[in-house]
């Protein structure tokens, strides 16, 4: 039975008996800050089960994607752990209980394929209850399944939560028995590789908190109902139903797998067994390849792209397992053009859109594949000689600072530095790598914290929180406003007063200044407070609810408690709030060329200026930005209404409001529409009318990282400004070059050409100049033991190009039967490069090139036997390194 099928047949089954069939949730867990992915079938349905909402239907029934990676490093080592997977899942919200869960499952479980069941033997399910699950474990026994295959197992086993507080309760779980074939006879407690769970009833009944383990938490008391939650796996069923192994064989996998077994020439299955521990090395990376290249296009798929933190690092991490496990296996081209679109077959029956959607999907995935392959070739590089450097010093452990160097500054993974550490028998001080990124997380962090709140001590903050509330933020309405003055914060916690020149942090009751976020810059401003005046250099949220004004006292003295009269800078709050609303434009017109993946990863709304930053596989065409350009000034001159409003967040989904994936919202939000252009989930403040922004100018577009792009716009007065300056410049180089404005790029153009032209000329001649010195050069050879050597500097600022190819034309200028060692010294910039060049005379003799340049730069340089180079040191130091290389073969000679 196909992957598919089952599917078809679970949300049929349940369908027929009064569930509500709901579509799978994406992948990342954008509704869960503790969560960067869906992990389990039950978790859209979280607020339903602990009473937190009402839900929409009594039953419903669902097939969601998840993701869980915690075991990763179990996958394809096991017949049961998978990154991507799919779960089955029926529900019950205060409707029925344990019968009907039990009840429900069997029937599904054993009722014969043509009526529509899965057909499994009855006899070869296993049940297991919690210990003390006596009515559990009656209805197992009225159903008709024998006692003995009914265990008893405790919490590790029959007790399901998250992992973090919620819904929680204890479980019965159906186990298969897959034959002797499979492992030792007993049950689920003695073999869950020949019993291999494929059913989870929970009984949702408890709500739980200060989870510290699996077995380990605390029940604070019952659910508002008693719930039902069943995670039915997919893969799991399907292994079982197409009598294959594990689920890397099923036909949603195996195909991968197969393509990658054809591509590295590794017949799968040859040298494995039937059970998990009975398989090949070989095999076990077959199957993380099939998974992991699955995994990827289901979470490319879904939003994810890859990157260097949160979901973004799991995809590269999982990307490039599955890469380094194809050049394990013996693939050294690109692997992913080869597998993904047979990963997109095999899915595309259950996901259409991964069909429609996999131009997006497999550039992402290929960029991120070239990507690697080259920092593979660097850091593999390094890390090579840190092996050789350990093993030659005696040393079986790699230090933290070589694991962090690698990760710092190559961006090698340092899970790929411990496999390919262990791979040669060495170790890596994961401490020492440990304690050097938190000493690089903690410096950031208190950079940041430097930065946004002066120094100050949360702790303070906070206590003015706790004893005022939260500052109510006016400036939506209002540019100035009375108020008092709540607290007044310095360096080192709270103060009485201030004076003219002192740098403090001032607190207001209610306030129009606007705190820098969203991507929006603060306002800035004055204070005046009795006979003080303040200028506001700086507004911040450093807790949430807690409004900072960073000021200067400009005259007079300041003290808390006293009225204040807060005044912002209108005329940079107007300038800033064009450039915001025209953010929201460009986005949407991005969107509207790109496509709805072309979502916003960041902005900054600054003074007649913006930054947007959005998500898309590769670089936008000139010709698409100019259509952008055109399309938001032609809004602009609709003069169209720019509205906000509060509402609740499901109504604004419902009219397709954009909101930014990963930002947390409440349950009232704020929407702002630009007549019927744009509609987006905003805090920022923006203008009244579209036609105020006046003009939007792009100005550059460029890469920022994978997948993310940066394009950076003028606004208003600015833009018109830029205009007036790019006028100015056209006319006077037209005037320059003699030629009509709309001329000047193809003359610029022909003149570079032609300097560019006359630069390699150049480039030629002095080639040529360096190079006829070799055959002079060469007949000076002078003579160390038996070995012809040439010492010499090239001319000033000569390229380590031209030092190497003077190098080699001298040695072909010595009899190839006498052995010969040429060195050649450049400087340029005031650093010093050395060139060494060998024949296989002088190789016979025990010299090598690399090993004179090492020697001559203290370990720096690379090369081989025949040619080697190297530098980075003062420039004075050329006389040192000929000298270093001169004494090097002369000791040489002597010894032979």
């Amino acid at each position: 039975m196909l992957t598919e099928e089952i599917k078809r047949r679970f949300l049929a089954h349940f369908e027929a008996n009064g569930h509500t069939v709901v579509p799978s949730a994406p992948l990342p867990a954008y509704d869960d800050p503790n969560l960067l992915f869906v992990a389990a079938g039950m978790m859209p349905f979280v607020p339903y089960l602990t009473g937190q909402q009402p839900p929409p239907w009594d039953r419903a029934a669902a097939v969601q994607k998840c993701i869980r990676t915690p075991d990763i490093d179990e996958v394809g080592k096991t017949s049961r752990h998978g990154t991507f997977f799919q779960m089955s899942g029926n529900f019950s919200f205060g409707d029925y209980f344990k019968r009907g869960a039990i009840d429900l499952a069997w029937e599904l479980s054993t009722n014969p394929v043509e009526q529509g069941g899965f057909g499994l033997d009855p006899a070869r399910i296993w049940p297991t209850v919690y210990l003390d699950d006596d009515e559990a474990f009656a209805l197992w026994r009225k159903i008709g399944v024998p006692a003995e295959h009914i265990v008893r197992r405790g919490r590790k086993d029959n007790w399901w939560h998250m992992g973090i507080p919620g819904p929680g309760g204890t479980s019965s779980e159906l186990f298969y028995d897959r034959g002797p074939d499979y492992g030792r006879e007993g049950g689920p407690a003695v073999d869950e590789d020949r019993y291999l769970e494929f059913w989870n009833l929970v009984f949702m009944r408890y709500e739980i908190t200060d989870v510290r383990s699996k077995e380990d938490f605390t029940i604070v008391g019952n659910l508002p109902e008693n719930n039902i939650d069943t995670g039915m796996g997919v893969e799991r069923v399907a292994s079982i139903l197409q009598g294959v192994d594990n689920l890397y064989e099923i036909d949603e996998v195996k195909p991968i797998l197969d393509r990658a077994a054809q591509m590295t020439g590794k017949p799968y299955g040859a040298r494995s067994g039937h059970a998990a521990n009975q398989s090949h090395p070989d095999d076990v990376r077959l199957r993380v390849i099939a998974d992991h290249v699955r995994t990827a296009l289901m979470l490319i798929g879904d939003g994810v792209t890859p990157g260097n933190e949160g979901r973004g690092y799991v995809l590269r991490r999982i990307m490039r397992r599955a890469i380094r496990s194809m050049r394990l296996l013996g693939w050294q081209d690109r692997a992913l053009p080869e597998l993904l679109p047979v990963a997109r077959d095999c899915m595309a029956p259950s996901y259409p859109e991964l069909a429609e959607e996999f131009g997006r999907i497999s550039t992402y995935a290929y960029a991120e594949e070239d990507a690697f392959l080259s920092t593979l070739k660097a850091g593999t590089t390094i890390l090579d000689v840190a092996i050789d450097e350990t093993r030659r010093s005696g040393g079986r452990r790699l230090t933290g600072s070589q694991a962090f160097q690698l990760h710092d500054t190559y961006g090698f993974p340092i899970d790929l530095t411990l496999e390919i550490a262990s791979e040669q028998g060495l170790e890596v001080d994961q401490e020492g790598f440990r304690r050097l990124m938190a000493e690089q997380r903690t410096r950031a962090k208190a950079d940041a914290k430097a930065r946004k709140t002066g120094h100050a001590d949360l702790s303070a903050y906070r206590s003015v929180l706790d004893n005022g509330g939260p500052v109510e933020f006016t400036g939506y309405q209002e540019v100035s406003r009375e108020s008092r003055v709540r607290a007044l914060l310095g360096d080192h916690g709270p103060l009485k007063t201030a004076g003219e020149g002192d740098y403090v942090e001032l607190v207001l009751d209610t306030t129009p200044f606007y705190a820098e976020g969203g991507g929006q810059q603060p306002d800035t401003g004055i204070i005046t407070v009795g006979g003080g005046r303040l200028e506001i250099l700086d507004v911040q949220q450093p807790i949430p609810g807690l409004i900072v004004h960073r000021a200067r006292v400009l005259r007079g003295e300041v003290r808390a408690g006293e009225s204040a009269e807060a005044e912002i800078d209108v005329t940079r709050r107007k300038a800033i709030s064009r450039s915001h609303t025209a953010t929201h434009l460009i986005h949407q017109t991005m969107r509207a060329f790109l496509g709805e993946s072309a979502s916003q990863a960041g902005s900054l709304n600054a003074p007649g200026r913006l930054r947007f930053d959005f998500k898309t596989p590769g670089a936008v065409t000139p010709s698409v930005l100019h259509d952008v350009e055109q399309q938001v000034n032609e809004v602009l001159l609709r003069d169209l209404e720019v509205h906000a409003f509060i509402t609740s967040q499901t109504e604004a989904r419902r009219l397709g409001a954009m909101a930014l994936f990963g930002e947390k919202y409440g349950d009232e939000v704020r929407v702002v529409e630009v007549g019927d252009y744009a509609r987006e989930l905003c805090g920022g403040t923006h203008v009244a009318r579209s036609g105020q922004l006046g003009l939007v100018k792009i100005l550059n577009e460029q890469s920022i990282g994978s997948g993310v792009r940066r394009v950076e716009a003028l606004v208003g007065i600015d833009a018109f400004g830029f205009l007036a300056k790019e006028h100015l410049l056209v006319s006077r180089l037209a005037e320059l070059f003699r030629v009509p404005g709309d001329q000047v790029a193809d003359r610029v153009e022909q003149t570079v050409t032609a300097l560019r032209d006359a630069e390699k000329e150049l480039e030629k001649l002095r080639a040529q100049m360096v190079l006829g010195q070799a055959a002079t050069l060469a007949g000076q050879a002078r003579d160390l033991s038996g070995v012809a050597f040439v010492a010499t500097e090239a001319s000033d600022g000569a390229a380590a190009t031209e030092a190497r190819a003077l190098a080699l034309e001298i040695r072909g200028k010595i009899d190839a039967g006498r052995p010969a060692v040429v060195t050649v010294a450049a400087r340029a910039n005031g650093k010093a490069s050395l060139t060494v060049a060998i024949n296989d005379a002088a190789i016979g003799r025990g010299l090598s090139a690399a090993d004179l340049v090492r020697h001559a730069l203290s370990g720096r340089g690379g090369g081989n036997t025949e040619i080697a180079q190297g530098g980075g040191i003062p420039a004075d130091q050329v006389p040192v390194l000929l000298a270093t290389v001169e004494k090097a073969v002369a000791e040489n000679g002597r010894q032979n």
